[in-house]
């Protein structure tokens, strides 16, 4: 069963939490507020961001457009904010959440979010067709990459390959 979100009222909802300084996100029908992220976390999701780029090895023809903190709101109405989307094309969307499913998502581990970042998010996103989610936690220097047949758990700084045949170091 679909439900998804009134566009006024979510518009509403989210202009709200920005102007006060927290992040809005539906997952599976509930809220999930968290504060906006401190500095290592905005500085490490910039130079991953930088880093996105075609893969010279695949004939895949993805232009690994990268988008920070944008809206994606899936196919039941749940609406996330990845740190980082990643598209083989730009989005139709202008002005609302974006309903292209991303290819790959990365998220930045941040102090307070370790549990939806680790342990809610991967499989959130591989259940709703996301390809690759990539989860670093720069407190740590762990990388944990999840496709839907496993995770590899690996150490920064690595060059990650994505299944849409884009590149990203991390």
């Amino acid at each position: 069963m679909s439900r998804l979100v009134d566009p006024t009222l979510l518009k509403q909802a989210l202009v709200e939490a920005d102007e006060n300084g927290y992040r809005l996100e539906l997952m599976n029908g509930v809220g999930i507020w968290e504060v906006q992220p401190a500095k290592r976390h905005i500085s490490t999701a910039k130079r991953i961001e930088k880093s996105i780029r075609p893969d010279p090895e695949s004939s895949s023809g993805c232009g690994c457009i990268a988008y920070q903190d944008l809206y994606v709101q899936f196919s039941d109405g749940s609406l996330k904010r990845p740190d980082i989307a990643i598209f083989c094309r730009e989005p139709d969307e202008e002005d609302e959440a974006v309903t292209l499913v991303p290819e790959a998502v990365v998220e930045v581990v941040s102090r307070g979010s370790e549990t939806k970042d680790l342990e809610m998010n991967p499989p959130f996103y591989l259940n709703r067709g996301v390809k690759d989610v990539v989860v670093v936690d720069p407190y740590t220097g762990q990388v944990y990459h999840h496709r839907l047949e496993g995770v590899r758990r690996l150490n920064t700084p690595i060059e990650i390959r994505l299944e849409c045949g884009c590149l990203v170091n991390v």
